[in-house]
């Protein structure tokens, strides 16, 4: 399994989860004006004071009373009001919070009295619509089926943010059920969101199911945004997306609260514009929840702050190997990930080259399996703790729902995963859990854990994806492009995507993967990468690119 799109398209035929602004590369056209350039012609962007703006830099505005939380978060809100509805159409974000401003203030207030509580202390956060906020805010991945559905009580994350001193800002658009739904779907459309465009280019697709948090992130409409992932959604939408994700180990965050489709895979993780600023959100949301039994790992193993770990030589002396198992990829990656190998080794790391896992690991249909077994129990579970006031209360419910409002829910594609998930019996099915079992020593003993004790390795390195293709309703999405998503989400073991490179003007990503707990590790390569390289550059909003 590549990532689960991948995977699903091609086993059909023979790449989930568990608001806008920028810019700064795009040619001028005359002070204070941004020009989205590209063969479908231009369109004038407004400029945005905050384009590029780190947390450390919007903590240091506010230190010195130049900027308050009030006044950050009017910004992002008028900047979402600019480029998804209007301008460019991104359509990265569902819905913003109502109660932002009157958040910001008590925050700025509190500020005053006592001064902040920690890195995150009045910075607007856009997390995914499949993620619980007890507000004024619906949590709906996506669906008609749950529009007006306010969950009982905050996701543990959520808390997290809250206790940090996060402005929950917005709910960010996403792959409608976290693409777990019919087959030829198209990731970024959801019927409650419409369909997210990349901000490098509008006509091509921002991958999924985290296409919001992806696209908001990186066109600068919230300080900092999650998303989810249970087979490539973090991973993909960033790269395709010109940004950081961090996929963590499952169970370093809490998935209570978070609409679900694998409790062996799901879990959230920060999506953002540098590595800095994602592992200072990492770190703040991590903690043992007892609604989450995966959490109970993590004690003694994660971090509250893993900011000690941003080395910028944290590649001399790193071991590390070079997956080249991963097919599929166009030529002009593999020649932009020969370049990332080469800077590596010149910073000082020990390359493994070649240090390659089993394609049929990830590969197999057992896969699909698993996740349709999970998703059933899983969903059914999640609805079922919603209260009596939500329209649907079973997946059967909700296949019920899509059927009578097809022309609203699915115009473009049908809900085949759904009903197949449907058919599957209870998780003690031996077909399930011979699944389970099988694909997960396979990509977890047989796979990482192997290749990283037989080479000694600190982490795997791979291309992301593949280059982000055009938006279309009529095939779907593209399946036959390379992505190295799967082992680590299979697994559920940590993954992290820098900004690798452009390919004719669209963002492509490299991921750094290892063995479960290893962020710290992870987190210290990635950033020495990022800072050497620095190919991070804010989209210019291209209407197309010839």
């Amino acid at each position: 399994m590549v990532d689960r799109r991948r995977f699903i398209a091609t086993t059909v035929v023979g790449g989930v989860g568990v608001a806008m602004g920028t810019t700064g590369c795009a040619p001028s056209d005359g002070p204070g004006s941004i020009v989205a350039t590209g063969s479908g012609g231009s369109s004038p962007i407004p400029p945005f004071e905050l384009d590029e703006i780190s947390v450390d830099e919007l903590q240091q505005t506010m230190e010195s009373g130049e900027r308050t939380a009030r006044s950050i978060t009017e910004l992002y809100l008028e900047r979402i009001n600019e480029m998804d509805r209007q301008g460019p159409e991104l359509r990265s974000i569902i819905e913003t919070n109502p109660e932002a401003l009157a958040i910001a203030d008590d925050l700025d207030a509190e500020r005053r009295t006592n001064g902040p509580r920690g890195p995150l202390h009045g910075i607007p956060v856009a997390i995914k619509d499949n993620i619980d906020t007890h507000d004024q805010m619906t949590t709906t991945a996506g669906s008609l089926a749950l529009e007006g559905s306010i969950s009982p009580m905050d996701s543990f994350i959520a808390q997290k943010l809250r206790s940090a001193g996060a402005i929950i800002l917005a709910k960010a658009n996403m792959s409608e059920w976290a693409y777990f739904r019919g087959l030829r779907a198209t990731s970024g459309w959801s019927a409650r969101g419409g369909q997210c465009r990349n901000p490098y280019a509008l006509d091509r697709n921002p991958c999924g199911s985290s296409s919001g948090s992806g696209v908001a992130a990186s066109a600068n409409l919230a300080a900092l945004t999650i998303g989810t992932e249970t087979g490539g959604s973090i991973m993909c939408p960033s790269s395709s997306n010109g940004v950081v994700g961090i996929k963590p180990t499952v169970g370093l965050w809490s998935r209570s609260g978070i609409i679900p489709i694998s409790h062996s895979q799901d879990t959230a993780g920060p999506m953002c514009r540098n590595v800095k600023d994602a592992t200072i959100l990492l770190g703040a949301l991590t903690g043992v929840d007892t609604r989450d039994s995966a959490t109970l790992p993590s004690q003694g193993k994660a971090h509250n702050d893993y900011t000690p770990f941003l080395d910028p030589a944290g590649l001399k002396g790193a071991r590390i190997g070079v997956a080249r198992s991963f097919t599929g990829f166009d030529p002009r990656i593999i020649t932009l990930f020969d370049e990332a190998i080469e800077v590596m080794r010149a910073e000082g790391a020990i390359i493994v080259d070649p240090a390659n896992l089993d394609a049929a690991a990830w590969n197999d249909p057992l896969s699909l399996v698993l996740l349709e077994y999970e998703f059933k129990a899983d969903l059914n579970a999640y609805l079922a703790g919603l209260g009596p006031n939500v329209r649907v209360k079973s997946l059967a419910d909700v296949i019920e729902f899509n059927e009578q409002h097809a022309d609203l829910e699915m115009p473009y594609f049908g809900q085949e995963r759904m009903i197949a998930s449907q058919a599957r019996g209870p998780l003690t099915d031996p077909e399930y859990l011979n699944a389970m079992s099988t694909i997960q020593k396979a990509n977890r003993e047989d796979g990482i854990d192997r290749l990283v004790r037989e080479h000694n390795l600190d982490a795997i390195v791979a291309p992301t994806r593949d280059i982000p293709w055009p938006t279309d309703h009529i095939k779907g999405d593209r399946s036959d492009g390379g992505s190295s998503a799967g082992p680590a989400a299979i697994a559920g073991y940590p993954d992290i995507s820098v900004p690798m490179g452009f390919v004719s003007g669209l963002p492509v990503g490299v991921s750094f993967f290892g063995r479960a707990w290893s962020e710290a590790t992870l987190i210290k390569v990635a950033y020495a990468y990022e800072q050497v390289t620095q190919h991070r550059r804010a989209p210019t909003f291209a209407e197309t690119l010839g």
